[in-house]
């Protein structure tokens, strides 16, 4: 937050002297907000060895066109910062469109982190896309199935969330697509022990401390060969064929349109924070 709170000051200031780069108010709050999330970016480059990831506004999850140009305008303004954009994901949200974007930005080496992903047409068509990594939301899966179904507990092997993941996993080893599969989300410790084998798991500090306490023994749970015999059959999918199989997941339907209209209000709230201070 003082970060934020630094970096907003400057460019007020700026503006004050006359310094701020033209054009109406609205425009220069996309530029600010832009800014800001790219600093963020390159502050934690300074203490991570990876990448990071910087999203593209959730308002342009059904725009081919606007997610290209958002896109290419954050990896410009890393690269003006000395920032590789081997070292960046862009986020996107796994619609159709968000799919379609992240396909042409992986031919530009623009390397995609599809977000708020939630079904198995969404996992296939990313594959297919042959973007960089998903990061399906396990702990979203298991927050619905708990409130609209009978069961209120699981095990990590029957966990919906997890099994969504394993049978994610398996299907792009064994069909041999590159693309990472990060589980994310996790809401306790046996989602995450379920997982153990995943490509990579994103995992809280809370989490962690947990497993570091817990005298449990883990086992890896999923492996590239094995994999090659649990797997699913090849499906191809189409546009038509990706929007009924997704429509399908009620679950997925519901959580996608939620996450996007959430990720949309704290764009908005980012963005009236900004005009305030531009506008004084």
């Amino acid at each position: 937050q003082r970060e934020s709170e630094s970096l907003l000051k400057q460019w007020y200031q700026r503006r004050v002297r006359g310094r701020q780069s033209g054009g109406s108010l609205e425009e220069q709050i996309v530029k600010v907000t832009d800014k800001l999330f790219v600093t963020f970016g390159c502050r934690i480059l300074e203490h991570v060895p990876g990448r990071v990831s910087t999203e593209v506004d959730a308002r342009l999850s059904f725009d081919v066109e606007g997610s290209l140009a958002k896109a290419r305008s954050l990896i410009k303004l890393y690269e003006e910062q000395g920032i590789s954009r081997d070292r960046v994901l862009i986020k996107l949200s796994t619609t159709w469109e968000g799919i379609l974007a992240a396909k042409e930005l992986e031919k530009e080496g623009i390397h995609c982190n599809m977000t708020l992903l939630f079904s198995f047409a969404q996992a296939v068509a990313c594959a297919e896309a042959g973007v960089t990594l998903i990061s399906p939301f396990v702990g979203r899966i298991y927050d619905w199935h708990v409130k609209n179904g009978d069961r209120k507990t699981f095990t990590e092997d029957d966990d919906p969330g997890v099994l969504s993941v394993r049978k994610i996993y398996n299907y792009y080893k064994r069909h041999d697509y590159k693309t990472i599969v990060m589980g994310a989300s996790f809401r306790n410790t046996d989602q995450i022990s379920g997982l153990l084998g995943c490509d990579y798991l994103t995992i809280s500090p809370k989490l962690l401390e947990q497993l570091k306490n817990n005298d449990k023994k883990l086992d890896v749970k999923l492996c590239a060969e094995k994999a090659k015999e649990l797997g699913d059959d090849h499906i191809s999918l189409e546009e038509k064929d990706f929007r009924y199989l997704h429509n399908q997941d009620a679950m997925a339907v519901e959580k996608l349109a939620e996450g996007i209209r959430k990720f949309a209000v704290d764009q908005v709230k980012i963005e009236d924070q900004i005009r305030s201070l531009l506008s004084a």
